[in-house]
Formats: C-alpha cells, structure tokens, sequence
C-alpha cells in the first residue's frame, strides 16, 4: 500500500470479496527483528491468498495482570518499528492507545488506532482517537451488548 496513491479505506476493500482482510502480529512489540519477521510471512501469506493485512502490534501493553509484567521496549522504539514496517512491506499499521495522551503520539506513526476492548467506553480516548483523522479500531467489550457498541461508534463520529 502506498499511503499517498490510495487510503487506508480502498486498501482494505481491494479484497476479492470487498469485505474480508487481516488484521493480525504480536501481541506487543518486542524487538524490531521479531516484529520485521512476522510481517515478512504474514504479508507473503495475505498476498498469496489475495487478502489486504494490516500489521497490528502494540508499542505499549498497559493491561497486564501482574505488576512485573513485560509491557514493551520503550515507546518511541516500538512506534518506530511499526513505522519500519508500513514502509518497507507497504501494508497499514495499527497499534492500540491506552490514554487520550497518547493518541496524537502514536498517530504520528500508524494508520490505524484500537481501543481495547475493556476501555471501549471511555468518552476521552474515543474523541482523542477520532481527533487524530486515523482510523480508530473499537474492540468489543464483552460485558457489552452489540447493541451497545454504536454508542462507542457514535462518540467516535461525533467527534
């Protein structure tokens, strides 16, 4: 994908099907030579099946259980790597946002934003996220309805 000869939008519905791609990577960036690796195999995969992908990795986990847990390499490394990958294999990238803060910074570097499913209903991150002009990603949560999901949709559209 070239940023600049098409958006995000007529890459995602250049599958056969208009309705199916892949959104799929590591859990969190570990290391650019994992993350480069993932994206190596996963993009032969999609382009042999004729599927979009877009890499997602997350730059920092801030839903850990334990308070020792692994949460990233650092901020600004990560978010470079997932910029690394977007040029060099020519494919989107999303990384989830925990803050509205950090919407604007990781915006900087990806094309796509998520919101983790147990902070879909935070008011403050969905205008953030939507503020930045990027595709915002809203997972479900599951102690949700589907029904519920459209008022996140809405804040998001609203603003």
């Amino acid at each position: 994908m070239n940023p600049e000869s098409r958006s995000i939008l007529d890459y995602l519905k250049s599958s056969p099907t208009n309705n199916f791609f892949l959104l799929a990577g590591p859990c969190v960036i570990e290391g650019e030579e994992m993350a480069l690796d993932i994206a190596d195999k996963i993009v032969r995969i999609t382009e042999t099946l004729g599927i979009p992908y877009v890499f997602k990795g997350s730059y920092r986990k801030a839903n850990r259980s334990r308070l020792d847990s692994f949460t990233g390499i650092g901020d600004e490394k990560a978010l470079k790597i997932l910029a690394k990958i977007r040029n060099e294999f020519g494919i989107p990238v999303v990384t989830d946002i925990h803050s509205a803060s950090e919407a604007a910074m990781a915006a900087e570097y990806v094309d796509m934003l998520q919101i983790p499913a147990f902070l879909c209903r935070q008011t403050d991150l969905l205008i953030a996220a939507a503020k930045t002009g990027k595709f915002v990603n809203i997972k479900k949560g599951q102690f949700l309805s589907p029904e519920s999901m459209k008022f996140a949709g809405q804040k998001g559209r609203d603003a």
